[in-house]
Order: C-alpha cells, then structure tokens, then sequence
C-alpha cells in the first residue's frame, strides 16, 4: 500500500519538464515532489508513475518513496504565476508525491559509474515499461549519497493513451531502446531477464496495478468499468512479461550497433 498525506505547504515550483511537478511539505513534514493531477498528460501520466515505479521497486531497483498527496488547491493562493496557481487550482484531491533527495544531482554518464548488472537491469526495465525519457539528453535519474535513483516515469507506458490498439501493442519491440543512457553499458541484458521476470509474478503486477485509485481510472471511456480498465492493465504487463524476448532482442542488438 502507498500511504497517503495531506499536502500542509507548498514550497517552490521545480521548473523542470512540461509537467511543472512542485516541491511541498506534508503533514508528516517530509518534503516531496508533488506531481499535478492537472499537469499535461492528467492522471495518465501519474498511473505510470505509479505502475513504473512499484514495478522498479519490485525489481530492486532504486527508486524514491512514492505517496498518495491529497492536495487543498487553496495552498496556491498566493502564488504570483498565473500558470502554476492554475495547476494547482485544478490538481485538488488526489494527486502523487515522490520523496525528495536534498542536495541529489543529476546522473551524468561521464562522471558517474554504473556497473553493468545494474545498467542492464534499468535498461530493461524501460524497454519493458517502453520509457521513453531515460536519454543522454535527460537521464531522469538522480545521484544521492553517492548511490543512483530512478525518478520521472509519467512518459512510460504510454500504449494507455490509445486503449484501443493497446493490447495489440504488447509484442512491440521498443526501438527507442536504442537512445537509452545506460544502453552501451549494459552487456549482461541476456543473462539478467531470467533473474528480473522471476521477480515479476502475476500477483506482484495485480497489487501494483491494484495500488492506482479508482478515481484515476473512471474517465477512460474505453471501458465499462474500474475494474475492466484495471483488468487491462494487468492483461497488457502480463503479455508484455510473457513476450519479453521481443524486446530483450531488439536492445541487445540496439547495442551492438553502438561504435
């Protein structure tokens, strides 16, 4: 279960991406980045923060804490950007928080070392959650206390924003695994799957599917119900798991073509 905290403060806006996420304090007073229910890609872009980052946890992989953030949107009253008061404005209720790491800096693959178990495991990871957003251009991973954390998955599984052809699109291969940051460092995706899938049963992908609150997944008009919309979720993972060889392939060769 993901706790859930009442957002007490808003801080300071973290003008990074299109998302505009926010810095705030909850009444644990623990300082997290607050990301908007009302941002661009609405509550989509949330869900795969939650499925991408629970199946990453999942894995061993190290990501922050994530939380459910109830969000009053009279916390924005006073601030002077029109924009983000109106973001707010329109985020109150349910919204995601992920803890912050004072002091983290962005990864830079020409200081900071990876080993290649760990690379093979991220780059993995993000063909099979087909994350687009982990380049050389904007790695959406954090160096805290010398140890590395994935952050940012909201451009992940994007097949949910076209239901429709979804389930179709389970066997892609993901050719945009071919820009990933880690993809030249990581030699050992073959002989890592096995050790990652075991890890990945249908129980563990239905309780993380079943973490996303129901409010999140009623305007989908694709389907009747939560729980058919969630039963989609969980069909899509569970093919894309079985199918794995697909995209397993297409990043080992992607990286044989690296000079």
């Amino acid at each position: 279960m993901l706790e859930t905290l009442r957002t007490t403060r808003y801080l300071t806006p973290l003008r990074e991406g299109g998302s505009l996420p926010a810095l705030v304090e909850a009444e644990d007073d623990g300082i997290y980045v607050l990301k908007f229910r009302g941002a661009g890609q609405g509550v989509k872009a949330l869900i795969a923060e939650i499925l991408s980052g629970e199946i990453a946890r999942a894995l061993g992989l190290p990501v922050p804490r994530l939380a459910f953030m109830q969000l009053d949107p009279l916390l924005g009253a006073n601030e002077p950007d029109y924009e983000i008061r109106t973001l707010i404005t329109t985020s109150g209720g349910l919204n995601l928080g992920m803890d912050y790491l004072p002091g983290s800096i962005s990864f830079d693959p020409a200081v900071n070392k990876v080993d290649a178990g760990l690379a093979s495991a991220i780059v993995w990871l993000d063909a099979f959650t087909t994350n687009v957003d982990r380049t050389a251009r904007n790695t959406n991973m954090l160096m805290w206390h010398k140890k590395l954390y994935l952050i940012d998955h909201g451009a992940s599984l994007y097949f949910h924003h076209q239901w429709p052809l979804a389930l179709d699109k389970y066997n892609s291969p993901f050719a945009a695994i071919k820009d990933h940051v880690l993809l030249p460092l990581a030699s050992e995706i073959e002989s890592k799957s096995l050790e990652l899938k075991s890890k990945i049963s249908p129980k563990v992908i239905q309780d993380i599917v079943g973490l996303v609150p129901d409010e999140w997944l009623e305007s989908e008009k694709h389907f009747a119900s939560t729980t058919e919309h969630r039963e989609a979720y969980v069909d899509y993972l569970l093919s894309r798991l079985e199918a794995s060889a697909i995209f397993e392939q297409e990043a080992i060769s992607a990286r044989a073509k690296i000079g």
